[in-house]
């Protein structure tokens, strides 16, 4: 953890919020967030309207963070697009155009070097595209720990297993 009181966190393809709730939970501060979808970013904005919102996350740097006095990242969480890689898709897998996105999520934690990293996704990353996932970060210094949980695990009435890389 840095100098702040409480570990900063940046949230990428954030979706609703719903992981920036747990996060905040956790005592974590979202200070940036980056969710594409006009309806989500309502919500965000509504949810936490002081941290920095990205549209875009091909707009997310290590420079853009620094230029919002945002830096420094302990931990970045995320769960780049899952289309290509879901059993219910086509099976373009990690290279495809929606969950090719990971490489975005790769570029900004390679510039940020947060503490740690929390990274979700469907149960067929393990074959199509894990090794994608894991590898590069790996590579730059990152020992990681891969794990499936599903919702029932905390009590939801359904069977919703994802994939956790922490």
């Amino acid at each position: 953890m840095t100098a702040h009181t409480r570990p900063r966190h940046l949230s990428l393809f954030t979706g609703s919020g719903i992981g920036d709730l747990a996060a905040r939970e956790a005592g974590f501060d979202t200070v940036a967030q980056c969710e594409a979808d006009p309806a989500c970013q309502y919500a965000l904005k509504k949810l936490w309207p002081d941290a920095h919102l990205f549209t875009d996350v091909h707009d997310v740097s290590a420079i853009a963070l620094g230029r919002h006095g945002l830096l420094p990242i302990d931990i970045i969480s995320g769960g780049f697009p899952c289309q290509d890689i879901s059993t219910a898709g086509k099976g373009a897998g990690i290279e495809g155009s929606r969950s090719g996105l990971w490489r975005e999520m790769f570029r900004v934690i390679r510039q940020v070097r947060p503490r740690f990293i929390l990274i979700e996704n469907v149960p067929p990353l393990r074959i199509r595209g894990a090794d994608r996932v894991l590898a590069p970060l790996e590579r730059i210094g990152y020992a990681c720990w891969p794990l499936v949980v599903g919702a029932w695990a905390v009590g939801a009435p359904h069977k919703r297993d994802r994939v956790w890389i922490v």
